[in-house]
C-alpha cells in the first residue's frame, strides 16, 4: 500500500510502499477513505512530543471500511463504516482505567503516534477502540469529529456549565464545539489572531456572539474559556477574561510554556486544568450528539501524497475548519 512516512521529527513525510497491515486477533483491518490532519500530528513532526515510533504513519482522524477481521472480533463486521480515533490501546486493569478515567492510563497507546496511523490506504485498529459513523456524514466530513470534535467534546464537559464561552484559536475543534455549545443555548465568543477577519467572520456565521483577536476584552466577562490554541501566553490573557469562579481549560495535548503571572489573576476560585486524550465515552456521546445539533464540519481535501502541503497550511493557520487526506486507491 502507499503511506506517508516520518522517518525522523522535522523531516518531511515521504510517499512511499509499505507492505500492507494484516489484523492480529484482536484487530480489525480497514481501507481508509480519509484521515483528518490534526495540530497534534504537526507536534509530533516537530518532536514536540517524545518518542514516537519510528518510521511512523501519522493520523488519528480515521474513516474507512472494515475490509478484514481477527478472529477475535464479532464486531466491527467487514463492510461497517467505523473511525479510529487518538486512544488505540489501553491496559484495562490500572486504577485510571478501572475508574473510568482509561484516558489516562499510563500504558495507553495512541493512534499515529505509537501505533500507525491513517496517511495511508489500509490501517488495523483495535476493535474496541473504533466506532461506527453517523450515516449523515460523509467520509471526509466525518473524520475531524474523531479528534477535534471528541477532544472539543471533553473540553466543552470540562468548562463546567459555563453560560458565556470563550474559545480560543478558532480552527477545527472549535469550529464543531462552537455549534454544539450554542445548541445546548451558551453564548460563544471566539478569539483568534489579530487581525484575523475571515476567522473572525466564520465564527460568526457560526453563531458566535463576539468575535476579535486574541488581544482584545469581549464585551462581557466569560464564565470559562476553552484554548485550542497551543500558546501558553494566552493562558494568563484567558484568566483575565473569566469572571470569579471561572474555568480555563487547556485542550492541547502539548503546548508552549506558560508565562508567570500575578496571583490575583488566579485569586477568585478561577482554576486553570488540562484535558488529556479522550475516553470511549467521550466518543460514544459525542457520535450520538453531533447529528441532533447537527454539527457541519467544514473540511477542505488534499491527495494523499499532499500530506506535507496539509501540514504546512495548518501550522500556518491558512485552513478554514479542517484538513483532511482522501487517499485514491490504486485498486478496488
Amino acid at each position: 500500500m502507499r503511506a506517508m512516512l516520518l522517518e525522523a521529527p522535522g523531516a518531511p513525510l515521504r510517499l512511499t510502499d509499505v507492505p500492507c497491515p494484516h489484523p492480529n486477533a484482536d484487530h480489525v483491518l480497514i481501507r481508509v477513505q480519509a484521515c483528518g490532519v490534526c495540530r497534534t500530528d504537526l507536534h509530533v513532526c516537530d518532536g514536540e512530543l517524545p518518542s514516537p515510533k519510528l518510521p511512523l504513519i501519522l493520523g488519528h482522524e480515521i474513516v474507512g471500511t472494515v475490509v478484514a477481521t481477527g478472529e477475535a472480533v464479532e464486531s466491527p463486521k467487514p463492510g461497517d463504516r467505523v473511525g479510529v480515533p487518538w486512544l488505540g490501546w489501553t491496559c484495562g486493569t490500572c486504577s485510571y482505567c478501572l475508574a473510568g478515567r482509561e484516558n489516562l492510563c499510563d500504558r495507553a497507546r495512541f493512534t499515529g503516534y505509537q501505533i500507525d496511523g491513517g496517511y495511508a490506504e489500509y490501517a488495523v485498529a483495535d476493535h474496541r477502540f473504533v466506532f461506527h459513523i453517523p450515516a449523515c456524514y460523509s467520509d471526509a466530513e466525518a473524520a475531524p469529529l474523531l479528534c477535534a470534535g471528541l477532544i472539543g467534546y471533553r473540553s466543552l464537559r470540562m468548562a463546567g456549565d459555563a453560560s458565556r464561552l470563550g474559545l480560543y484559536g478558532f480552527g477545527a475543534a472549535a469550529h464543531i464545539i462552537a455549534q454544539v455549545a450554542r445548541h445546548q443555548g451558551r453564548q460563544v465568543f471566539a478569539f483568534t489572531k489579530p487581525g484575523d477577519t475571515e476567522g473572525q467572520e466564520f465564527a460568526r456565521s457560526l453563531g458566535a456572539v463576539w468575535a476579535g483577536g486574541s488581544d482584545l476584552s469581549p464585551p462581557n466577562p466569560l464564565d470559562a474559556a476553552i484554548l485550542f490554541a497551543p500558546v501558553g501566553n494566552l493562558v494568563p490573557q484567558a484568566l483575565r477574561m473569566v469572571a470569579r469562579g471561572g474555568t480555563v481549560v487547556c485542550a492541547g495535548i502539548h503546548m508552549s510554556d506558560i508565562p508567570s503571572f500575578p496571583y490575583h489573576l488566579l485569586w477568585g476560585e478561577r482554576s486553570v486544568r488540562s484535558v488529556a486524550n479522550l475516553t470511549r465515552q467521550d466518543g460514544e456521546e459525542f457520535l450520538a450528539v453531533a447529528p441532533q445539533v447537527p454539527v457541519r464540519t467544514e473540511v477542505e481535501t488534499f491527495a494523499l501524497e499532499s500530506a506535507d502541503e496539509a501540514l504546512v497550511r495548518l501550522r500556518s493557520g491558512r485552513i478554514r475548519g479542517a484538513a483532511v487526506l482522501v487517499p485514491k486507491h490504486r485498486t478496488a
